[in-house]
C-alpha cells in the first residue's frame, strides 16, 4: 500500500505566539507536517521558492509586504505556482476578501474559526478545493448580486464552455464538493472531476476559488440561482 505523504504547511503571521499555535496544533495532527515559519510576507515567499510546502497558512497584514501581495508572488511565479495559499486573519473584511482570492488565495478564514475549521480548511486547500468562511461567502454573492457590481464582462474562454460544463460551474460557485455535483447532476467523480479539468484550463483559473470568481463576475449564477453557499 502506497503511503500517503503528510500534508507541508507554512505559517506566516508576524505573531510569533500565535504562530506557535498554529504550529503545536498542526505538530498534533496526523497527517500535517508545519515545515517553516515566516514572520513578514517577504519571508513567505522566500519560503515557499526554498520549501515549496504544499500550503502557506497566510497573515494579511504583516510588515515589509503584506499577505495579499505575498500571495500573489507565490501563486503567479513559476516554481511555486501550485503552492495553496489559505488567508487566516482577524480583519474579514471585503477588501481583503476579494483581492487575496484574486492574488490567487485558495481559502479565506478569520482566525476565531475553531480548530477543527482550520484543519479542515488546509486539507481542502490542500486537495484542490476553494475555501471560504460562511459568513464571507454570503457577503461574497451579496457583493457579485449587487446592481452595477455583478459583471466586469465576459471572462475570456466563457463562451467556449458546454451547457454540462456550465451548469457544473454554477455548482461549484454555489459551494457545492465533487461528490455533491455528481449527485446533483447524476454523474461519476471522475466524470465531475474532468469536467472542472476542463473549466480550469477552458477558463485559465488555478483552482475552484478562481473558478468562483469567474462565475460571478461574469454574471454567470447569482445568489438566486445557486441557491446560496453553504
Amino acid at each position: 500500500m502506497t503511503e500517503v505523504p503528510d500534508i507541508s504547511v507554512v505559517l506566516a503571521d508576524d505573531h510569533p505566539l500565535m504562530r506557535e499555535s498554529f504550529r503545536a496544533l498542526l505538530d498534533a495532527t496526523p497527517g500535517i507536517t508545519p515545515i517553516g515559519e515566516a514572520g513578514t510576507g517577504a519571508e513567505a515567499v522566500r519560503l515557499a521558492r526554498q520549501l515549496r510546502p504544499d500550503v502557506v497558512l497566510m497573515d494579511v497584514r504583516m510588515p515589509e509586504m503584506d499577505g495579499i501581495e505575498a500571495t500573489r508572488q507565490i501563486c503567479s511565479s513559476p516554481g511555486t505556482e501550485l503552492v495553496r495559499v489559505l488567508i487566516l486573519t482577524t480583519f474579514d473584511l471585503d477588501e481583503y476578501v476579494f483581492a487575496a482570492l484574486r492574488a490567487g488565495a485558495s481559502g479565506f478564514l478569520v482566525k476565531d474559526a475553531t480548530a477543527a475549521e482550520l484543519l479542515n480548511g488546509v486539507r481542502l486547500v490542500a486537495a484542490g478545493e476553494a475555501l471560504l468562511a460562511p459568513r464571507v461567502t454570503r457577503r461574497l454573492i451579496d457583493a457579485f448580486t449587487t446592481p452595477g457590481k455583478s459583471s466586469s464582462g465576459t471572462p475570456r474562454g466563457l463562451e467556449t464552455i458546454t451547457e454540462r460544463e456550465r451548469e457544473v460551474l454554477t455548482l461549484i460557485a454555489g459551494g457545492l464538493s465533487n461528490s455533491e455535483i455528481a449527485e446533483h447532476l447524476h454523474l461519476g467523480i471522475g466524470t465531475v472531476k474532468t469536467h472542472i479539468g476542463r473549466l480550469l484550463h477552458k477558463l485559465a483559473a488555478r483552482d475552484r476559488a478562481q473558478l468562483v470568481i469567474t462565475a460571478y463576475e461574469s454574471g454567470l449564477v447569482t445568489a438566486r440561482g445557486t441557491g446560496g453557499f453553504r
